[in-house]
Parts: structure tokens; C-alpha cells; sequence
């Protein structure tokens, strides 16, 4: 007989077809492997069994092939001459006159799962063609983070834990669910982090709802990468990362970016403004400006023309880089701080006015 695919789904042979799809369900979210990190090699097998029990059970060909043959019968083929009633089916091809072979290869168990849950990351569920299924309250699917890898961000729940989809498409069902507020998070970066980009770290804590409708705190990294030229207030929205809530749309999280203050520059816009002191002889005779660039690089700005107080040097495209077209860069713009003598002697007022006149 080889597995026992009515014991693996926990289900009778006079099992029903809704039946066979309820025990799927709840077998499906106990093992899967996102819900069972510490023993994740276990769950994927024991996650492809389910699978692959449900895929013969659920189809009533397969399924009559199975209690006639087992499994061996069902994979090894049904020898030529074995019982009539299958062509047309999928998988047999006909093979000695008066006989059909047949040999199942069991579908992939993630395709399974989307087909029989939907993936949120889609934006749908496609689950048209399950009716009878009857359920009250509900909550949630599943869904993915930025990088596309699969995870549960909710659960399909009936009022007595069991589940049922109630013969709705999951495209109305998903339209019909009110949105949660979503969380708001604030994080900071310097200007060289935003200058030169990176990836942000952000753990952030949960609540989930298991296969028997338990809540349960959970924890995940989620990865911010910081795009060169952001400016404060960026927005950056993880779709249905945040908590389940019965009855209504997992919670978006919102990070929303701040500008840690630097010790030499200030933003503006995408211009970087700095102030450089210096004495009235350098004003009046002219001077360099040493500038370290927020990537390190080091600058010597030569300054020739008299310095009034009003006066700003402009570097062009030193600044920060914009956002839209991150190899350009805005202005740096060097505004500078006179320092006055608080005395002269007569003699030295005496050779100012020799040098520059009454």
C-alpha cells in the first residue's frame, strides 16, 4: 500500500470532498515550513506528504486508483489491461490494444498551496471552485516580504478554528475586508548613509494567529534599502507585515525616514550648506577652505575674492545626491564667519588706512 494518505490528512476513506479539502487546510498551515523554523528540514517533508496526499484524494480518479492499488500501483503504473473507466484521464496513454498505463508524479507542494490558498503577493487568491466550504470569520492570507521570500501574514480561520472559505472567489473576499490603520515607525539615518546609501536593519514584533486560532508573538528583520538622496520624510510601506487583527487586513508598517544632525553640514534640499570661520585678513586677502566630503574624499577649495559677511562660496555638484538621478548632485554652498579684531592699536589703524584708503 506504501503511505497512508487518508492517515496523513487525518481522514476517513468515506472522507468527503469538503472534508479532504478542511483536513488539507489545517495540515497544510501546521507544517509549513515558515510556521516550523526550528525543525524546517521535518516540516518540508512532512509538508510535501500532506501536499501529496490531498492532490490524490481531492481528484476522484487518482483517488479511485489509490484504493484499488496503493501507492506503488498509483507511481510504479497501472500495469496495461488494468481497470477500465480512466481514459481521457490526464497521465494515462493507452499502450497494448484493449489496455491503458497510467504513472503519477505528484505536483510541486508550494504550487499546491497558492493554488489552494492564493498568493497574496499576487493580489489575489483564485480560489473560485471551492463552495461548500461554509465560514464566518476570517482572517487574512499570505504574503511576501521585499525580497519575494514566503511567509504567513495571516491565517483563513472559522468561529470553531477549522476554516472554510464559504464558495466566495478570493478576489471578493479580499474586497470586502476592512484595511487596518497602519503601524508607524520612525528611523534615522546620517548624511553619509544617505549620501552614499545602505541597508537598514529593523526588527520589529508581531502577532500572528496559528492553525487553532492561538495568538502568537513573532519577530522579523525587515531590511530598508536607503536609496542615495532620500531626504527626510520618505515613506517606506511593508505591505501586511504588521499585525492580524480578526476579521480585517494584517497591518501595513511604515517606516518614515529621519536626518541624524551632522557636526559640519546642513541639508537643504539637495544642497549641503556649511560655515567656515575665518579672520578679517583672510577675508581681505584670501584663503583655501579643506572640505571632507560625506564619502571621505578630501577637498581644498581655493577662496581669492574679498569675503564680506553676506558672502557664500558655491561648489557645484557637491552636494547631496538627488534622489531621481543619484549620479548627479546638488550645490555645496560655504557660508563663512568673520572674525573681527575686538581692538586695533593707532599704529595698525594707522597702515589699514595707508593700505586701503580713508
Amino acid at each position: 500500500m506504501g503511505k497512508d494518505y487518508y492517515g496523513i490528512l487525518g481522514v476517513p476513506k468515506n472522507a468527503t470532498e469538503a472534508d479532504i479539502k478542511k483536513a488539507y487546510r489545517k495540515q497544510a498551515l501546521k507544517w509549513h515550513p515558515d510556521r516550523n523554523q526550528d525543525n524546517k528540514e521535518a516540516a518540508e517533508a512532512r509538508f510535501k506528504e500532506v501536499a501529496e496526499a490531498f492532490e490524490v484524494l481531492n481528484d476522484s480518479k487518482k483517488k479511485d486508483i489509490y484504493d484499488k492499488f496503493g501507492e506503488e500501483g498509483l507511481k510504479g503504473g497501472i500495469p496495461e489491461g488494468g481497470p477500465g473507466g480512466f481514459e481521457g484521464f490526464q497521465g494515462f496513454s493507452q499502450g497494448a490494444p484493449g489496455g491503458y498505463s497510467f504513472r503519477f508524479n505528484p505536483t510541486n507542494a508550494d504550487d499546491i498551496f497558492k493554488q489552494f490558498f492564493g498568493d497574496m503577493g499576487g493580489g489575489g487568491f483564485g480560489m473560485g471552485g471551492m463552495g461548500g466550504m461554509g465560514g464566518r470569520r476570517r482572517r487574512g492570507g499570505r504574503g511576501g516580504d521585499q525580497q519575494g521570500h514566503p511567509f504567513f501574514s495571516s491565517v483563513f480561520m472559522d468561529d470553531d478554528g477549522s476554516g472554510g472559505m464559504g464558495g466566495m472567489d478570493g478576489g471578493d473576499f479580499m474586497a470586502k475586508r476592512p484595511k487596518s490603520d497602519p503601524i508607524i515607525h520612525r528611523f534615522s539615518c546620517t548624511l553619509e548613509e544617505l549620501y552614499t546609501g545602505a541597508a537598514k536593519k529593523m526588527k520589529v514584533s508581531k502577532t500572528l494567529y496559528d492553525a487553532s486560532g492561538q495568538a502568537m508573538p513573532v519577530e522579523k528583520v525587515l531590511t530598508i534599502d536607503v536609496k542615495k538622496g532620500w531626504k527626510a520624510g520618505t515613506k517606506i510601506t511593508f505591505p501586511k507585515e504588521g499585525d492580524e487583527r480578526p476579521g480585517m487586513e494584517p497591518q501595513d508598517i511604515i517606516f518614515i525616514l529621519e536626518e541624524k544632525p551632522h557636526r559640519v553640514f546642513t541639508r537643504s534640499g539637495d544642497d549641503l550648506i556649511m560655515t567656515y570661520n575665518i579672520s578679517l585678513t583672510q577675508a581681505l586677502t584670501g584663503f583655501d577652505v579643506p572640505v571632507q566630503t560625506l564619502d571621505g574624499r578630501r577637498l581644498t577649495i581655493p577662496v581669492r575674492d574679498v569675503v564680506n559677511p553676506n558672502s557664500v562660496k558655491d561648489v557645484p555638484n557637491e552636494g547631496m545626491p538627488l534622489q531621481k538621478f543619484p549620479n548627479q548632485r546638488g550645490t555645496l554652498r560655504i557660508k563663512f564667519n568673520i572674525a573681527f579684531p575686538r581692538t586695533l592699536s593707532e599704529q595698525q589703524k594707522s597702515q589699514i588706512r595707508s593700505a586701503l584708503g580713508p
